[in-house]
């Protein structure tokens, strides 16, 4: 279609370990005499996926593997995917940092890329000269650039050290001076990596808000690398899964977060299929739903809340059945730890019993959470315990990233009050 601003076609990036190039002039020779034969790299038929946690046979690896998609004018697209899914080669290769091995790329515009602190800085150059260098390279002339400066230099915050060669600068002033930069000049395309975690709090949410700015209001299309969900959630408005440097999904933000937490291990729901006897459990429980969502937003956050359902087959008829969820952090701490009788006479009966409660807004700070489940009789027998049976995430939309937590488990708001009593010099000295 004519708004397609980025179409990747079968791209694929070919690395051996351990070298540069080839790695060996008998393998560069055989690939020049492949090619003058007009046969293909016989190099590419090789090559084991890009699992780092696996031992290969080969020392070729495939860090990126057929990959296709398109992105449209006015997109913004999160490419989320574990660490060494292959997302920064893959930018690399849309900023033409490097060359795919195979496959094809069309891009419709200029592309201004923050793939690590300081791309494209001179570090012998002052924060002024390197604007105007970034926007030179971008094809801009001197005037276009002169008209964004004051604007350039007012968002990043560093006019106090404008005229310093940037190697005296901060991690964190070189983030906000290269982002400033990538984001006013004048391109189509926005390429931003994980970069911004450099920066602190109130610099990711003023980048934030600018990408949405310059996707919406200014029609630009913006890729963008995170592993902060509630960034990616809060940006984009559609999604792509990298895994082991192979497409694993694409579709809307919620799909795609939700489809990486499943495969991330923080799937936030049990569900059984099949028969009761097969369910998890034993002979005096199975446990058929435990599930976790958000009660007020569709991402579980600071400030949603969260609600849990249970659902589980007893077996045991005449007991005083009693359930007990037992709330940690991924570090096994436990926060909370309630029961609730089920049945209080002795009254149970064999069935399908349904148990479900709610955590208040602001009661969990953000972080990775896990639920135990505890059955039992008369709250003294237990009957049966599944550790870790879901885990979920709690996102901080406040400040759009999880690298800045407040402390403590609880994001619980207590009220404060204040007064003030204004004392007269001489009853001051006094005091």
């Amino acid at each position: 279609m004519s708004n397609t601003v980025i179409k990747v076609e079968n791209i694929a990036k070919q690395y051996r370990l351990g070298e540069v190039g080839t790695g060996s002039l008998s393998h560069d020779v055989n690939r020049w005499w492949h090619k003058v034969r007009g046969k293909e790299d016989p190099y590419l038929k090789i090559g084991d996926s890009n699992d780092r946690t696996q031992k290969g046979n080969t020392d070729y690896v495939w860090a990126l593997k057929n990959i296709n998609f398109e992105v449209k004018q006015g997109e913004v697209l999160g490419i989320i995917g574990r660490n060494g899914a292959g997302k920064s080669t893959l930018l690399k290769i849309l900023s033409r940092t490097t060359a795919p091995t195979i496959g094809s790329i069309k891009i419709k515009g200029r592309i201004a890329s923050l793939l690590e602190v300081g791309t494209g800085f001179h570090p012998e150059l002052s924060g002024r000269d390197n604007i105007y260098l970034n926007g030179a390279i971008l094809g801009m002339s001197k005037q276009e650039i002169t008209r964004k400066f004051d604007e350039i230099v007012d968002f990043a915050g560093v006019e106090r050290y404008i005229n310093t060669p940037v190697k005296r600068y901060s991690s964190g002033m070189y983030v906000r001076l290269a982002f400033a930069v990538a984001a006013h000049l004048e391109s189509e395309i926005l390429i931003v990596d994980e970069v911004l975690a450099v920066g602190d709090a109130e610099f990711q949410t003023k980048c934030l808000g600018k990408m949405k700015d310059v996707s919406t209001n200014g029609g630009r299309t913006v890729l963008f690398v995170s592993h902060n969900m509630a960034a990616v959630k809060q940006l984009c408005n559609k999604g792509i899964i990298l895994k082991n440097g192979a497409f694993e999904f694409e579709g809307s933000t919620l799909e795609a977060i939700t489809h990486y937490q499943k495969i991330s291990g923080l799937a936030s729901s049990y569900f059984h299929q099949g028969t009761i006897q097969s369910a998890l459990g034993n002979h005096n429980i199975r446990i058929l739903k435990f599930s976790v969502q958000a009660i007020s937003q569709d991402f579980i956050t600071i400030s949603s809340g969260l609600s849990f359902n249970i659902e589980f087959y007893n077996h045991n008829a005449d007991i005083n059945l009693d359930v007990t969820i037992e709330l940690k952090t991924n570090d096994d701490l436990v926060i909370l730890h309630i029961g609730k009788l089920v049945t209080q006479n002795k009254d149970s009966m064999r069935g399908i019993y349904f148990v479900s409660g709610e955590l208040p807004p602001y009661f969990l700070n953000a972080g990775i959470y896990k639920f135990k489940v505890i059955f039992g009789q008369d709250q003294r027998i237990a009957l049966y315990i599944k550790d870790d049976i879901v885990q979920f995430e709690v996102l901080n939309e406040a400040i759009g990233s999880n690298n800045f937590v407040r402390p403590g488990f609880s994001a619980f708001q207590i009220p404060f009050t204040h007064s003030f009593k204004q004392l007269e010099d001489a009853v001051a000295t006094d005091y």
